[in-house]
Parts: C-alpha cells; structure tokens; sequence
C-alpha cells in the first residue's frame, strides 16, 4: 500500500504542514496541493460542498506528492466509510468529546475485527494499492478534534482509545467554550490548554495536530512541537494575498 507520509514524519519527530481547503473546487485544490504541503485537508465540516464535491478534490490531491485527508462533517459510519472508500489516508473528526466518542470514530475507520467499516474501497484500491485491504487499518490516520470543555476534559482518556493515532485541535471553538472570542489566538488560557494537550499526546506517544488561524500562531505551535500544522484555509490565503496585492498597488 501506498505509504502515508504523515506517519513516516511523526516517527522521524519532523513536523508536517497540511493545506486546508474549504471551497469545494477540484483545481484549487490542486494548485494548494501543488505548494509543498505534506497533506492537504479536504473539509466537509465547514467546507460548503458535499461528499460528490470531494472525490475529485481527492483525485486532484492525488496529482501531487501530498497526503490526502479529510475533515469529516460528523462522527459517523456512513460518510466516513465513503470518504475512506474515495481515497482519503487520514480522517479529522470533529466535536470528539468523550473516550466513547473516539471508540466509534476509530471503528468506522477501520475494518474488522477492529471496527466496523465496511468493505467497497473503489477509489482506496487506485490510490493506495491492491494490497489495501490488508494494509488500511495500520495506514489510515485518524485524529479526533479536541474543541469543547468536555472533549479537554476527557483528552486523556480520548488519548487512550486503542488504535486512535492521535488529537487535532480547534482553538477557535476551544476558545469560544472558555468564554473568549474566537480569533483570541493569543490568548494565556488558550496557549495553556494546547502546551496541556501537546504534553499528554508526547506523553502517549499520540500525534498531536492544530489549526492555525495566523502566522504568527503557525510559528509558535511550531515552537510549542505539534506534530501537524494548518497555516490557514484556501480562502484566507487567497483573501490575504489579494489584499497584500491591492495595498502594494494603491
């Protein structure tokens, strides 16, 4: 099976990059995709587009050297089977708030006797490999969003649900839950909370991922060692470069 890049950087303690796309558009993702990122992540959970927008922003990852993943809109069997089916390595799962959630995360990911995905890899067996069958339960990445008081709460216990590889975290809902604004991404009792999460996943021995909503917040979860880093959504970078262009021509 293809390798998964992600898992070959977190056993060599490199940090990895991960492009974030939200506008459902199969050439943007390409042309993201195509920037040097060590993945790229397809986002059904905010993204304005539906599993049928997906598979071909997947196809168009698959142009490059890029690991495909996917933001899932939900903790759930059906579409999670079919993003794996389309071709995805790794699956983001939003609003993971207890270690009973993550036990059906991990199950829809993998097939028995670990879990309960079912088998129809269609796009999986292009893209990964014929060997697939055999070799997805220990190549598929999975990472359950920590982004509430609850699912903090219970990181540890999330953090040791056999078979889950690690924690991606959503400071901007983290903050909303600790009463802040959303953007306060310099804020103490935010900054406080991701150094806890960093520690617990060295800890288990867990991949620890972030959203990084400004530079600045890039370069210091790098500092604090995330494992993985989105700098940004398609529509930020093309908003900000936009604007840096207008304002350099006014």
């Amino acid at each position: 099976m293809r390798e998964n890049k992600l898992r070959t950087l977190f056993a060599q303690k490199q940090m990895a990059l991960t492009g974030w796309v939200s506008m459902g558009d199969s050439l943007l993702t390409e042309v993201i995709a195509s920037c040097g990122y060590d993945a790229v992540t397809v986002d059904l959970q905010h993204g304005l587009f539906s599993i049928e927008s997906a598979v071909p922003m997947l196809q168009a990852i698959s142009s490059t050297g890029a690991v495909p993943l996917v933001r899932c809109s939900e903790n759930g069997l059906g579409e999670i089977n079919k993003l794996l089916d389309a071709g995805a390595y790794g699956v983001i799962c939003p609003l993971i708030n207890t270690a009973e959630d993550a036990e059906r995360f991990v199950r829809a990911c993998h097939y028995s006797p670990r879990g309960g995905r079912s088998y129809g890899p269609a796009r999986g067996f292009l893209y990964g490999g014929a060997d697939y069958f055999s070799e997805a339960n220990r190549t598929i990445l999975t990472l359950a969003m920590i982004e509430t008081n609850q699912g903090f709460a219970n990181a540890e216990a999330i953090l040791q649900v056999p078979d889950l590889d690690g924690i991606f975290i959503g400071p901007a809902d983290l903050n909303i839950e600790m009463g802040l604004v959303p953007d306060n991404y310099e804020a103490p009792q935010l900054n406080d909370a991701i150094r806890s999460l960093v520690d617990l996943g060295k800890r288990h021995g867990k991949y620890v991922g972030i959203f990084a909503g400004t530079m600045d917040m890039a370069q210091r979860m790098k500092e604090f060692g995330l494992d993985l880093i989105a700098p940004g959504t398609d529509i930020q970078l093309l908003k900000a470069e936009a604007t840096r262009r207008i304002a350099a021509l006014r």
